[in-house]
Order: structure tokens, then C-alpha cells, then sequence
């Protein structure tokens, strides 16, 4: 896939969700039901205490390497690049580093993730919440446990996307057909409804993903915890 494509795809979900009022953010089950046709996860494994440990140690390593980034000014002058930095108010703001992301294709380090993930204080300063780790989107479930564990975390993708050919018209991604959305994150989701409502479909944007808030929380259930371990659960701001 293109490096358009996969820009669209993100700024995809962010413009969206910037488009939207808070009264439209409202989840109704017809948006649960779409996000869930747009979001592939690792099931959940059994629970054992090797795996804790194991996931402890990651959180400890993170925590250590990535605490300097705090100031993100360190983050920027390091090779990490704000994502879509044109779009406001976002609900998290993804720093990245490409070599790393490159890097992380082929081999795992878990001091050194793909992107940095912050929030912004009432202040509008940015408030490191933690990281997030990548992997092919080729990679087995047994592949992605052997980097975060999967009786720990849910490692997700975002499938089924269908795109405006107009991807830089930022109101594009609005237009509905029988009163839901056409495309993004609350779109349809298959190539013959894509097609029809003139839009173009992509089976798989990205690779695989896992967030890790080690900044928000001791518990596991927080950390590894995202929003993403819901099916179907909101991805709007995702990249």
C-alpha cells in the first residue's frame, strides 16, 4: 500500500472525528456494530503468571526508556514526528519514528516503539501517556505474543476501510447514504458498498498495533488496557 494511502487512512480517522459535534460522538449500537466491522483483535488468552511477569518486565523497560520524552521537545529533536499535527484536538496525539517503525518490522525492542502517545493538559501542553508498539500485519497471533502477551493485551488492526477518492477534501469524509456514514470509521465495509458509493477499498491499512499507558496507571487492565480491547469500540482518533 501506498504511503498516500496510508496517510489518508489516517488522517482519515482523525478528521473525523474532528468533523463530528459531541452530540454525534454518541455511540449508538449502529456505530458499535460498524466500528466492529472496521477493527480485527487478538483473542484473549488464558491467564498465567508467566505472561504477567513477562509484561511486567516490558512496562518497567518502557517506563525507563521512554521517560525522557516527556518533553517532547526530546522526542521531536530524537526523530519522532507528530501525526497529522494540522488536525486539533485530538483525543491522542501519536508521535513517530519511521526508522523505528522499520525496524519493528523485523525485530523487537522493547525500548525502542514505533510512535509516543500523548494527551494535552488544559494547558494545551502535551502529557506523555505512554507508547506504542508495531508489527507486521503478515504476523501470527502466536508471532504478536511472543512480543506482548496475549493473555495480557489485544493486539488490533484496522480493516475494511472504504475511502473517498477525494481524500483531501476533509468533508468528504461526512457524506452519508440512508442515514450513516459512507466512509472512515463508521463506514460500510465491503469493496462491492465502497465501490457503488464511489469509493475505494482497502482491505488492511496498517500493520499490526498494541498500545501500552504505562504513564496512566500501575494496573495492567490500564495499561494495556486501551480503548482497543473492546471490539468495535471507538477508533475514530486512531491513526
Amino acid at each position: 500500500m501506498s504511503t498516500r494511502v496510508l496517510a489518508s487512512l489516517s488522517i482519515a480517522a482523525i478528521a473525523f472525528t474532528a468533523l463530528r459535534t459531541d452530540a454525534q460522538q454518541a455511540h449508538s449500537s449502529a456505530d458499535m456494530k460498524a466500528m466492529a466491522a472496521h477493527m480485527e483483535m487478538t483473542a484473549l488468552r488464558a491467564p498465567n503468571a508467566a505472561d504477567s511477569a513477562r509484561a511486567a518486565k516490558l512496562v518497567t523497560e518502557l517506563r525507563s526508556s521512554i521517560d525522557k520524552y516527556r518533553d517532547v521537545g526530546k522526542a521531536v529533536d530524537d526523530g519522532f514526528k507528530q501525526f497529522a499535527p494540522q488536525i486539533k484536538n485530538q483525543r491522542i496525539y501519536h508521535f513517530t519514528n519511521y526508522s523505528l517503525a522499520f525496524r519493528n518490522a523485523f525485530r523487537f525492542d522493547p525500548s525502542k516503539p514505533t510512535s509516543l502517545l500523548y494527551k494535552k493538559d488544559d494547558q494545551g501542553r502535551f502529557v506523555l501517556t505512554g507508547a506504542m508498539y508495531t508489527a507486521p500485519k503478515r504476523f501470527s497471533a502466536d508471532k504478536l505474543n511472543a512480543r506482548v502477551p496475549l493473555s495480557i493485551a489485544q493486539w488490533h488492526k484496522h480493516v475494511n476501510w472504504c475511502l473517498p477518492n477525494k481524500s483531501d477534501d476533509p468533508t468528504q469524509w461526512l457524506k452519508t447514504r440512508n442515514g450513516r456514514p459512507v466512509f472512515g470509521p463508521l463506514g460500510v465495509a465491503t469493496r462491492e458498498e465502497c465501490e457503488s458509493a464511489g469509493g475505494r477499498f482497502e482491505k488492511e491499512g496498517f500493520g499490526w498495533m498494541v498500545h501500552a499507558n504505562v504513564f496512566l496507571s500501575d494496573d495492567p487492565r490500564v495499561i494495556w488496557g486501551d480503548d482497543h480491547r473492546m471490539s468495535g469500540e471507538e477508533m475514530l482518533h486512531r491513526h
